[in-house]
């Protein structure tokens, strides 16, 4: 019996159409998964159905709680959702991070009622129980994992005696171990007899976890399945109208000289806690470097001193032959050091255009004199060049394959264009050396396709690139060199011939395999 009856839904926004007729159907206890590439429309078809977005045209029906049968939905917000019995849990956490768990599930749960803490938290305690969802209630969320506090955002739907759960993109900031954890909790919704919808691109969990496959293509529906019935192979078809991806470095790699050199840096993390250790590591020109290892061993806070952002406490950092270890980030910037972060929203000012965040890091190159006197500068004031920042834009638009007009808010791009409008404002200043960390976390493929033949052509023209990632397919797939980074060192350095995912795995806990890594070459 369905639980959820959407049909010919059509959102817009502006000249872009999210959603073009989508039908959608779920049913009651399954897991239903709506696949498609960033920008497909999945996320925006689950958010008209949470009532955070009102549709343009079409019909929504819902099985409430309390009735044997299908009723018209008029969602006008999440309160109207919540009311039917529909949750939403966004890929971007919404807690408040001072409040302990508790105190978010009871936000704005009882208005006008005081809050009692004790009584909150016991029926968060006995909530989490039922559903297997390990959180301590009287945490702060500050203090919490990823995955913790992911545990804690679906509580607060379930507290809510949700029988529809969304899950958009529930595993784009997990580590393997977490998602598999979520997987489990997943299951033991559904045996609870709620409904899950799971949205994501990536398809391997697509067919771990559901029971049918809904795919999105430009906003509309291309393929409806049943997940036994589905390999990865047509489901890759169908979501981008090919089967075959992957790029690899390929042979013949002539790293020149060292770009990069790290001689024992020490950098402490946000609670002044020794973060990076001793560490040591040569880039060259021409290669890329993979650093792997699981997530909080010093990763981010590489990133952070290679990008100006985090000062080192001890050790020196050299761009070619010049010092860099406690240059501001515009000196990195200048001396010709690409970063791409980690968390792509920290790289962009979402409220800004496109043309202005491609912009954003040289606005001193599109200015003009103010007043414009014929005789000189006048008073020597230079204000912004619109018009050339909006040109520029248009060139790198053209040449990145944005899905986006250069006056669009950067906060309306999806996750695989946003990374684009950071690849296009870094890689097309020609970068002697890129920083790309996890940079294709939370990709479909064909964006993940792209971003990493992107760093294979900066390897090509002679940058050193050093790749952060978690992903081992991609640290194989792409890396002339692997070094392991464990508790803030680097244990290990192989060559890419050398490298497989047994003995990475083995790094990763902290074995030694191989070459000590120092600055082995």
């Amino acid at each position: 019996m369905n639980v959820v009856e959407m049909r010919g839904i059509v959102k817009r926004f502006g000249a872009v159409t999210a959603n073009a007729g989508v039908d959608f159907d779920l049913v009651g206890g399954e897991v239903h998964a709506l696949l498609g590439e960033n920008g497909a429309g999945k996320s925006t078809l689950m958010k008209i159905l949470y009532g955070l977005y009102t549709p343009d045209a079409g019909e929504i029906r819902v099985h409430r709680r309390d009735m044997s049968r299908l009723y018209a939905a008029h969602l006008r917000s999440p309160a109207d959702a919540l009311a039917l019995g529909v949750g939403f849990v966004s890929q971007h956490f919404s807690l408040v991070p001072t409040f302990t768990v508790a105190e978010n599930i009871a936000l704005g749960y009882t208005p006008g009622v005081r809050f009692d803490a004790r009584a909150a938290g016991e029926s968060v305690s006995v909530t989490a129980k039922r559903f297997g969802l390990a959180v301590n209630p009287q945490a702060q969320v500050r203090h919490l994992s990823v995955g913790e506090q992911q545990r804690a955002e679906i509580l607060k739907a379930l507290h809510r005696e949700v029988r529809v759960l969304i899950l958009d993109e529930p595993t784009a900031v997990l580590t393997p171990q977490e998602a598999e954890a979520l997987f489990e909790a997943i299951r033991r919704l559904v045996a609870e007899g709620l409904s899950v919808v799971f949205i994501s691109h990536k398809l391997d969990e697509v067919l771990a976890v559901s029971d049918r496959v809904t795919v999105l293509r430009d906003g509309r529906v291309v393929g409806l399945v049943a997940t036994r019935e589905a390999t990865q192979a047509s489901l890759a078809r169908l979501m981008v109208g090919r089967e075959t991806f992957g790029v690899s470095r390929g042979d013949g790699a002539k790293p020149g000289e060292p770009i990069l050199r790290m001689v024992d840096v020490r950098a402490d993390d946000d609670r002044r806690l020794p973060a990076l250790r001793g560490l040591s590591l040569e880039v060259r020109q021409g290669e890329i470097v993979g650093v792997a290892g699981v997530a909080g061993n010093g990763q981010r806070e590489l990133g952070e001193v290679l990008s100006g952002l985090r000062a080192p406490v001890g050790g020196q950092v050299f761009l070619g032959g010049e010092e860099i270890t406690r240059a501001s980030p515009a000196e990195v910037s200048a001396r010709g050091v690409g970063r791409i972060p980690e968390d792509r929203l920290t790289g962009v000012v979402a409220e800004l255009s496109v043309a202005e965040n491609l912009a954003l890091e040289h606005l001193g190159e599109f200015t003009r004199p103010f007043p414009p006197l014929p005789l000189g500068d006048g008073l020597g004031v230079r204000v912004l060049d619109r018009s050339q920042i909006s040109r520029k834009a248009e060139e790198l638009i053209a040449e990145f394959q944005i899905k986006a007009s250069p006056g669009d808010r950067t906060r309306t791009l999806a996750g695989g264009n946003m990374q684009k409008l950071i690849l296009a404002r870094v890689l097309s200043r020609e970068p002697r050396l890129v920083v790309a960390a996890q940079p294709t976390r939370g990709l479909d493929v064909g964006a993940t396709e792209y971003v990493r033949s992107k760093l294979l052509e900066a390897r090509a023209r002679g940058a050193g690139v050093l790749l952060i990632s978690e992903d081992l397919d991609e640290i194989l797939a792409l890396s002339d060199r692997v070094v392991v980074i464990y508790e803030g060192r680097l244990i290990g350095a192989l060559a890419a011939g050398e490298a497989d995912p047994e003995k990475l795995g083995l790094m990763m806990a902290g074995k030694e395999v191989g070459a000590n890594a120092g600055t082995q070459n």
